[in-house]
């Protein structure tokens, strides 16, 4: 998994390419936003369009990074999420947990504060 991070209209974006399947990449995930978090940065949108398989582990980063960024009064949603990652997702009902987006703007505008 490679995780790039750009901002944009005072939105932290992740970029994720690869499969997400935990391991050492979760650590750098974790270890990014709460480098941000420090930082005063509360919004985060993470766009999985170049992921095409997650596991359980790969659920747990979201969920991780999701609980991190709420703890400090922050805002986590999701772009481009693919058909497999989005059937386990679903399977999980975590789509009711997260807010999903299909258009990078319309995201970005859904953040208040």
């Amino acid at each position: 998994m490679v995780v790039s991070v750009r901002e944009k209209q005072g939105v932290v974006v992740f970029t994720v390419q690869g499969e997400m399947v935990g391991g050492p990449d979760a650590t750098q995930v974790s270890e990014k936003i709460r480098s941000l978090l420090e930082q005063g940065k509360r919004k985060f949108l993470i766009d999985m369009e170049k992921v095409e398989w997650m596991n359980s582990s790969g659920l747990g980063i979201l969920i991780a990074s999701l609980t991190t960024v709420k703890n400090h009064q922050g805002q986590l949603k999701l772009l481009h999420v693919r058909k497999k990652p989005m059937e386990l997702l679903q399977i999980t009902k975590l789509d009711r947990v997260f807010e999903v987006f299909e258009d990078e703007g319309e995201a970005i505008a859904s953040f208040v504060g």
